[in-house]
Parts: structure tokens; sequence; C-alpha cells
């Protein structure tokens, strides 16, 4: 069992991976909106792209805190 169980979060991730996990959730669902609710195999550089800059803004906002 991992620690994160015996704080109390159900999902067992750390802090950290909740965040990254937000931020992608985010950004995915700002990707479908701009798309129509589809994400067509040709656009799949760009959105990954997006999530990349997500997960580094997350990552760049917990070294600085």
């Amino acid at each position: 069992m991992s620690d994160a169980y015996v704080v109390g979060n159900p999902d067992g991730l750390s802090p950290l991976l909740v965040d990254l996990r937000d931020a992608i959730a985010r950004e995915l669902h700002a990707q479908l909106a701009l798309r129509a609710e589809r994400i067509e195999l040709a656009d799949l550089p760009e959105v990954s792209y997006q999530v990349t800059i997500q997960v580094e803004r997350t990552l760049r906002e917990w070294r600085a805190g």
C-alpha cells in the first residue's frame, strides 16, 4: 500500500502526479473544445505539444514552490 492511501488520497497518486493529471485533463478538454469534440490523427502532434507545455508549466511551478 502506498503512502497516498494512508493520507487519504483514494487514487493513490502523489500530489505532483495529481497536479500533472489535472493539467493534462484541462489541456485535453481545451483541445477537444477547440476541435469540436474530436481530435483527428493529424492533430495529435499539436495536441501532444500543448499537453507537454502544460506538463512543463506544472513542473516549473512545483520547482518554484
